[in-house]
């Protein structure tokens, strides 16, 4: 059974208040491992990430670490919001590598009325700078990323339609087709109100993990893995019954929203699976498995 150990107890990263545009959050980053180098773009905030306090606007920073835990900065986002999709900013980045090049795809919101987010997708060479390729699915819609192969010579997603996991397909990035649901809620559970990804899936010895997150009925956010066919990633193969990461330590119960563990990426680097994850909204932790773990076995 996977269960995610920590690796640090207290955040790796949190707000710093003298730098308006995440002073109040830091949380929900993509994590990439390349050429030794950790690099996690994250979600900030310039107040918290609830519309109580104001309207927030949310844009992303980058920073890099030697080791996976201690990480250093940059002092202004890597990728901020543009036009009236992204006038409250750009949310929850989730990376892979294709063909040499980077893709994100990330919640645009335009809060101009209900429902009013979109998955978007830009690209980058380098994770600094970036070019835009706009709304990807004209639908209330989020949790979603670019799988990391193509599939049968077409490019995959996953994404969450309410309140399960989905995944459709393109030839060109640009027109996605045959959606079907390959995950589902399960009721009375830690995962009975709605379900989405975490970071794009992994290659593992049965096929590929994909971590996700659960939510119950009272908002309670945790983590949990499943495997999917290595051949066909729309079959379900295995299904962790108990979660991996739950909210335990004080910053992940109490925060801007309370009782949160959430991942939008994991780093896979020799033989260990290092998971980046948001707590209440609020901070970044890291934890981590070893590869040889996620197994149905």
């Amino acid at each position: 059974m996977v269960k995610l150990e920590r690796l640090a107890n207290k955040p790796i990263l949190r707000p710093v208040p003298e730098h308006g545009w995440e002073r109040a959050a830091v949380f929900n980053c993509a994590a990439v491992h390349k050429d030794g180098i950790f690099h996690l773009i994250y979600r900030a905030c310039n107040l918290p990430s609830h519309d109580r306090f104001g309207p927030y606007i949310s844009t992303m920073g980058h920073a890099v670490s030697l080791n996976g835990v201690d990480f250093a900065r940059d002092d202004k986002p890597v990728f901020s919001g543009e036009g009236p999709q992204e006038q409250r900013g750009v949310e929850d980045p989730r990376i892979v590598e294709l063909d040499g090049r980077f893709y994100m795809m990330y919640t645009a919101f335009g809060a101009r009325f209900d429902g009013d987010y979109r998955i978007s997708m830009a690209s980058s060479p380098d994770l600094i700078n970036w070019s835009r390729h706009g709304v990807v699915l004209d639908e209330p819609n989020k949790d979603a990323s670019l799988f990391p192969e193509k599939v049968r010579g077409r490019y995959a997603m996953y994404h969450r339609r309410h309140p399960n996991i989905w995944m459709a397909f393109s030839d060109d990035l640009v027109n996605w087709t045959d959606h079907k649901v390959i995950m589902e809620i399960i009721p009375d559970s830690w995962e009975s109100e709605r379900i989405g990804i975490a970071g794009p899936p992994f290659r593992v010895a049965e096929g590929w993990a994909l971590i996700y997150h659960g939510v119950d009925s009272e908002n309670r956010y945790r983590l949990g893995w499943a495997l999917f066919d290595g051949d066909d990633p729309t079959k379900l193969i295995y299904r962790q019954r108990e979660p991996i990461l739950q909210p335990e330590l004080e910053w992940e119960r109490e925060g801007w929203v309370p009782n949160v563990v959430f991942s939008c990426g994991q780093a896979v680097v020799d033989d260990t699976v290092y998971v980046y994850y948001g707590g209440a909204d609020a901070c970044i932790g890291v934890a981590a498995a070893k590869i040889e773990d996620f197994t149905a076995k």
